[in-house]
């Protein structure tokens, strides 16, 4: 089934729902594929510079991956299309005007928004607003 490509629906039902979990961004310098199935990863993205691990942080401690900051996920639950065009626009932009930074995954399905722990909460709030109000 397709996703949803129709921003004013996209918006309307995106029913952004917040993880318990906390997360962190790592590196894992050498793309040994063996070892980041180890660290149980919720993503992955390779770059040159080595493979980025989106883990939760106890597993990150555990096995001593070195992060700064400290993060939640944000999944918006509507099944948007990848070729939507606007949902990741209107997110930030309603997210930059509250100072709160966002670091924005799209995944098949849904979208995944990784935000400062500290600012989970107020972010889960100015997302239910743009729920309620649209653009």
């Amino acid at each position: 089934m397709p996703g949803e490509k129709n921003l004013e629906k996209l918006i309307a039902s995106m029913a952004p729902t917040l993880s318990d979990a906390e997360y962190v961004f790592g590196l894992v310098a050498i793309a040994d594929y063996e070892q980041i199935a180890l660290l149980q990863p919720r993503g992955t993205f390779r770059e040159k510079e080595g493979v980025t691990v989106i883990l939760e942080k106890e597993k990150a401690d555990e096995c001593h991956v070195a992060y700064s900051g400290v993060f939640k996920c944000i999944t918006l639950s509507v099944h948007s299309s990848l070729d939507a065009v606007g949902l990741t626009a209107a997110v930030a932009t309603k997210l930059t005007k509250s100072n709160i930074s966002a670091n924005v995954i799209a995944a098949y399905y849904h979208d995944h928004i990784f935000i400062k722990s500290l600012d989970a909460d107020k972010a889960l709030s100015v997302l239910n607003e743009l729920v309620k109000k649209g653009l």
